[in-house]
């Protein structure tokens, strides 16, 4: 990876509909150059997926939680990720340093339905406690870009 790989992901996370062209207009190169970057990084499982984020609310999941999850004894990742993907309404889901042995991100449509798939969160044997949080607004949200903007400079890894 070098500069000018992380210049076209930055210009993708912006647009992933973008075209090579104009892809190739902010980084310096052709667009067939910038194909063969980007085919590059797909090979390399560098580019993951291209995709599209929904907000939401479009979608009447207006309600969203941070929860903490506290397990019983010592669970394995791949145990509480069998365990949250049972519930539609997570849509993320971590395992953190601290107190916590994850942290889950709930959506749903309103206060009852989340309470409710909070509820089936909790019913697990492996889930001794939650610690809830209800976001009420977003102020920032990045595409998760590696540093502010394009143009800083970047070492090879």
């Amino acid at each position: 990876m070098d500069r000018t790989d992380y210049a076209i992901i930055d210009q993708l996370r912006v647009n992933s509909r973008a075209n090579y062209g104009d892809v190739g207009d902010e980084v310096g190169l052709s667009a067939s150059a910038v194909k063969r970057r980007i085919d590059r990084l797909v090979a390399e499982g560098v580019i993951t997926a291209f995709t599209v984020q929904i907000d939401p609310k479009v979608e009447g999941l207006a309600t969203e939680a941070y929860v903490e999850l506290f397990c019983r004894g010592t669970v394995a990742p791949p145990e509480l990720k069998r365990i949250l993907a049972q519930v539609p309404e997570v849509v993320e889901a971590y395992t953190v340093t601290g107190d916590a042995d994850a942290i889950v991100v709930l959506r749903a449509r309103d206060p009852i339905e989340l309470e409710a798939a909070l509820e089936r969160v909790r019913a697990t044997p492996q889930v001794e406690r939650t610690r809830s949080a209800l976001i009420l607004s977003r102020l920032v949200q990045r595409a998760g870009s590696v540093l502010p903007n394009a143009s800083s400079e970047r070492t090879n890894a």
